[in-house]
């Protein structure tokens, strides 16, 4: 891969539902579980797809092929979780955030962002990491474009 364009982004408090999954692939899981919650309280229409802030929870661990994964999405206060979903009130933050596309792509980036930001003036920060969707959910791993926010400070 070529190198990475870095910006600096200062991310505000967001209201957000929660989808969480576990397991093997547990970001299928939570991905349904958005999806079914968006449709059904009119958040999104059929064959649209949410752009949305996911991340794991816990991390995959050696030994075990189950990990977690939960997936945020901005709504407003008049939004109540259902079944398992749960309100997050996230108290935004300072990133290092980069661009990609393909999924697979997605390890190799990581480890450029932690690279920039160890050669970079900024401080790994204690806030939650991001991988951001932006389009091409629900088509082929190969179309995803992802914006990674790795949490930094001054």
């Amino acid at each position: 891969m070529s190198e990475i364009e870095v910006r600096i982004v200062q991310l505000e408090p967001m209201r957000m539902i929660s989808a969480y999954g576990f397991g093997p692939q547990p970001e299928g899981v939570a991905w349904e579980k958005m999806i079914a919650f968006g449709r059904k309280n009119n958040l999104f229409k059929e064959g649209e797809y949410p752009s949305t802030y996911g991340f794991d929870n816990p991390h995959p661990t050696k030994g075990s092929p189950n990990y977690g994964y939960e997936i945020w999405l901005p709504v407003d206060e008049d939004i109540q979780p259902e079944g398992d979903l749960r309100i997050v009130d996230f108290n935004g933050g300072l990133y290092a955030v980069t661009r990609f596309k393909n999924l697979h792509n997605i390890g190799d980036v990581w480890g450029q962002l932690i690279k920039w930001q160890e050669g970079s003036r900024y401080k790994l920060a204690t806030h939650q990491c991001f991988e951001h969707l932006l389009k091409g959910a629900g088509g082929p791993p190969e179309g995803l474009v992802f914006d990674l926010y790795l949490p930094i400070a001054e």
